[in-house]
């Protein structure tokens, strides 16, 4: 989107890649990322990198008018090729930065997707977060890769490209589509929406996506995206990191050469280790199904099926906790709800409304919707027990798990409360 490529003027171009602080950012920008020059219309080749600050000065003077680096940080980017199978690309990539490119005609409509991604990353408590101006009419929201943990669901999350970051894309969008929507929707009315993002009044409905597109081509493999104080050649504008709390005070002149006065950092690399590791978790709850879930083998009981309910007092330390409320993981967390309790007599009516009872407490409650669903789809297919009390990627990351000594008695909380209730029996 946005406008026909112009013939940059080369003195200008030349006056701003000479000055040493924007040679200096971009050559920061640049460590352990493949990088792409672009010569007027053209690429010139891949895989490249940028040796040294003077590179950018000497590249300009044969022509380049902006740079490009991937969102993935690798080992060697100059062994980098085309013919490379998807493991020797993990066995070279070293991680990925999480980078959210926002595309839409219109500047203003822009600044409000991009001001409410802010926001739900400032929710998930993550300070290391970047905001840049493409240099025409859209916003890159960035996370480092030093925010997110290093290991998820057993794998390292350097080999969870680019499947985890269209996870934690397709997060927040479902997270501000609605609010979008409306701010625009009250700001403009339809005709004049359709007319500034360049379609048909029937084109334009109260899906984001007819006005704002969250691009999740960006999200693949040796993908590039313009690199911080790199020229924008459709606009003759810069691409210019944005003090996330000013989104929506900033102005599209601010980014022109002659108005930039002072160089800010985009990545910031001393991210605090783990610091995106609810945004991780959300987002993989969002787009993984419950049903899609791998269970455990099922373990070998000794006991009775319990003809009551069994009284929440038997229940162990980790279903107790999780009763309490959850800050993340919810969708998890309704998933070993929904298995236990069926599994030490609790009719799904009875789940239903202790579930209801439960999403109160959550820090953000789930749709209800979402909680009648995954009843509805448990009461229509097999009993399944909840998963194994080994298994981190659930009570652990929840931070539910039980003392070590309980959970080496018994494999699966369903076997702790069904021993207690046995016990309280023979008794």
């Amino acid at each position: 989107m946005g406008g026909e490529e112009q013939t940059l003027d080369k003195e200008i171009v030349l006056a701003w890649y000479g000055r040493r602080d924007v040679q200096e950012a971009i050559w920061k920008e640049a460590q352990d990322k493949e990088v792409g020059i672009k010569f007027g219309k053209g690429f010139g080749k891949r895989p490249d990198i940028i040796h040294q600050p003077a590179d950018v000065l000497e590249l300009a003077k044969q022509g380049a008018t902006s740079f490009h680096f991937s969102e993935e940080l690798w080992k060697n980017p100059l062994h980098l090729s085309p013919e490379l199978s998807r493991k020797e690309l993990d066995d070279l990539r070293k991680g990925w930065d999480l980078v959210i490119d926002i595309d839409t005609p219109h500047f203003m409509y822009s600044q409000i997707a991009a001001s409410l991604i802010v926001e739900v990353l400032h929710y998930h408590n993550i300070s290391s977060l970047s905001c840049k101006f493409s240099g025409n009419n859209g916003f890159h929201i960035a996370v480092p890769f030093e925010a997110f943990p290093s290991i998820h669901n057993d794998k390292e999350t350097r080999v969870l490209f680019p499947e985890a970051p269209h996870k934690i894309a397709s997060y927040l969008k479902e997270k501000i589509e609605k609010k979008v929507v409306q701010k625009i929707f009250a700001l403009h009315a339809k005709d004049s929406i359709a007319q500034n993002v360049g379609k048909k009044p029937e084109e334009v409905s109260t899906d984001m996506n007819d006005i704002v597109e969250i691009d999740t081509v960006l999200i693949s493999s040796r993908h590039l995206c313009r690199m911080p104080y790199s020229f924008n050649e459709k606009s003759g504008l810069i691409s210019l990191p944005v003090d996330p709390k000013k989104v929506l005070s900033f102005r599209r002149e601010d980014a022109h050469p002659n108005n930039i006065k002072t160089i800010l950092p985009y990545l910031h690399r001393d991210a605090k280790k783990n610091e995106a590791t609810s945004l991780f978790t959300e987002a993989y709850d969002t787009e993984t199904p419950t049903r899609f879930i791998v269970e455990d083998e099922k373990p070998k009981y000794t006991f009775e099926a319990l003809q009551d309910a069994a009284p929440e007092a038997y229940f162990p330390d980790c279903i107790k906790k999780l009763l309490q409320g959850v800050t993340d993981g919810r969708k998890r967390a309704v998933f070993i709800l929904i298995n236990f309790l069926s599994n030490v007599g609790w009719s799904y009516d009875l789940i239903e409304q202790r579930l209801h009872e439960w999403n109160k407490k959550n820090r953000e409650p789930l749709r209800e919707v979402y909680i009648k669903g995954q009843l509805r789809y448990a009461r229509h297919n097999e009993k399944k027990l909840p998963p194994n009390c080994d298994n981190d990627a659930y009570y652990r990351s929840l931070g539910i798990k039980c003392d070590p000594g309980v959970c080496t008695r018994c494999k699966n909380p369903v076997n702790q409360t069904r021993r207690r209730m046995f016990m309280t029996k023979k008794k």
